[in-house]
């Protein structure tokens, strides 16, 4: 072992030797094990997005959205228009969250939602927000735990009553000093008592809202009853609704109520028929969602008179797509990364090879003094791998500078891992043995004494 000792001193000698050398072959290793670690942090930065924002839209939620259609002339011939077609299908409805939730067995959990933008007020504040009408289930099947406080119980949503759960932007805001629990805040019209404040997410999500997914931090939520009796609902506007005035039906919890009076009729709501603007419901398995939305699809068509006025859609499904995608980008990416480790491991075969060639003399006079082709061997293919990994070790802190980069200046998520950098740094150590044995294995079979008379 000190006799290999040796043989790795004198490789050290030659590198330093030649710095500027050593530099210049070492410049592929170094560029390639960056690009390397700086791809799959981005692809790790990515997968951990989409797993937040999976987790963020529910494990095996189902969303369905109404879909408003426009027509030229709403009172046309063909009976086209919106006013027609809303004799035919009340559009999405409580009605249609009951049949979902009493007739579907899959089903665990179910929430309808009613969204509505206005402004907060607070303490001479006034800033504008979004309230969304929801059932107590909605904060289970969006995994969001509260930071304080409580929830709707069946009190709450029975009776329609001012309550509210904010977001944790809507407290930082507001009530920045104080426990909001048990204070009012008004929105739009009507003062509400917060009841619960929701802990803060981490994740941006903003560009998913279309796949279901709120800006959680930004809203505020009250019982879907609470949202159509004191503030918007749109399904009276039919008119046997608007004659009847109530109609109170036999449904279960806050699907009892089939039709309520608005407190604020003169608002615009002409083109939007739909009495809600989402249900998000919740199967118990995974291999449940495909057949459910398809039940529910089917199911509301029915209900809907034929009239295709609304789209189910998985959002966990769609996600796990676009994270396949991202998968089969960040292998392209990674590959074409890895292709600069190939050609500084050619960088280095050829350097080595040419290095053979300088030291012959070199070579021959060690070999007429004792030292045996083992000996050659582990001299070259020394310098070969001090090279490279110390062009790993360079290469590892400038990936990680090149990550943190990426996530400052681009806006892109980048998690460096551990098992990135050792496989990066195995790999270019992998490249030294494997470029650098050939050179090695050259300089050793060489004839000692054509060697010292080599010119």
């Amino acid at each position: 072992m000190r006799k290999y000792f040796h043989d790795v001193v004198i490789a050290m000698e030659s590198i330093l030797a030649n710095k500027l050398k050593s530099v210049l072959t070492a410049l592929g290793i170094i560029f390639g094990v960056a690009s390397v670690i700086s791809m799959l942090a981005i692809g790790n930065g990515a997968q951990q997005e989409i797993l937040e924002q999976i987790r963020m839209v529910g494990v095996n939620n189902i969303l369905v959205s109404p879909i408003v259609q426009e027509t030229e002339d709403a009172n046309d011939n063909n009976g086209n228009g919106p006013q027609q077609r809303a004799k035919f299908s009340r559009g999405l409805s409580l009605l249609d969250a009951e049949a979902i939730e009493t007739t579907i067995p899959s089903v665990v959990r179910i929430s309808p939602e009613i969204a509505l933008n206005s402004h907060a007020v607070y303490g001479g504040k006034r800033e504008a927000a979004k309230l969304i009408g929801v059932s107590r289930d909605y904060f289970e099947l969006f995994n969001l735990p509260l930071e304080s406080g409580t929830v709707f119980n069946e009190h709450h949503e029975e009776n329609g009553l001012a309550v509210c759960v904010i977001g944790a932007n809507i407290k930082s805001r507001f009530f920045p000093d104080v426990d909001p629990v048990g204070r009012y805040i008004k929105f739009g019209h009507v003062w509400l008592q917060v009841i619960g404040v929701i802990e803060r997410s981490t994740v941006s999500v903003s560009a998913f809202e279309n796949v279901g997914i709120n800006v959680y931090n930004d809203n505020l939520y009250v019982p879907v009853k609470t949202m159509l009796m004191r503030y918007q609902n749109r399904g009276i506007l039919r008119s046997e609704a608007a004659g009847s005035g109530v109609n109170v039906g036999r449904g279960r919890g806050f699907f009892a109520m089939r039709s309520m009076i608005s407190t604020n009729p003169g608002q615009n709501v002409s083109s939007n028929y739909h009495q809600l603007d989402k249900i998000v419901v919740q199967v118990a398995e995974t291999e449940q969602l495909s057949p459910t939305a398809e039940l529910i699809g089917r199911m509301l068509l029915r209900r809907h008179s034929d009239v295709k006025d609304f789209e189910v859609t998985v959002p966990e499904l769609l996600l796990k797509q676009q994270q396949r995608t991202r998968e089969i980008f960040n292998i392209v990416l990674g590959a074409i990364a890895s292709i600069s480790l190939i050609v500084g491991g050619i960088g280095i075969m050829n350097i080595m090879f040419a290095s053979v060639m300088e030291r012959i003399k070199e070579i021959g006079t060690r070999q007429a003094i004792g030292a045996t082709r083992i000996d050659i061997i582990v001299q070259f293919l020394s310098e070969a791998v001090l090279i490279s990994v110390s062009g790993g070790l360079v290469g590892v802190i400038l990936g990680i500078i090149l990550s943190k980069l990426i996530t400052h200046f681009a806006d892109i998520s980048t998690i460096v891992s551990f098992s990135s950098v050792l496989i990066a740094f195995f790999v270019s150590a992998s490249v030294g043995v494997i470029f650098g044995y050939a050179p090695a294995k050259r300089a050793a079979e060489r004839d000692p004494i054509e060697s010292l008379r080599y010119e």
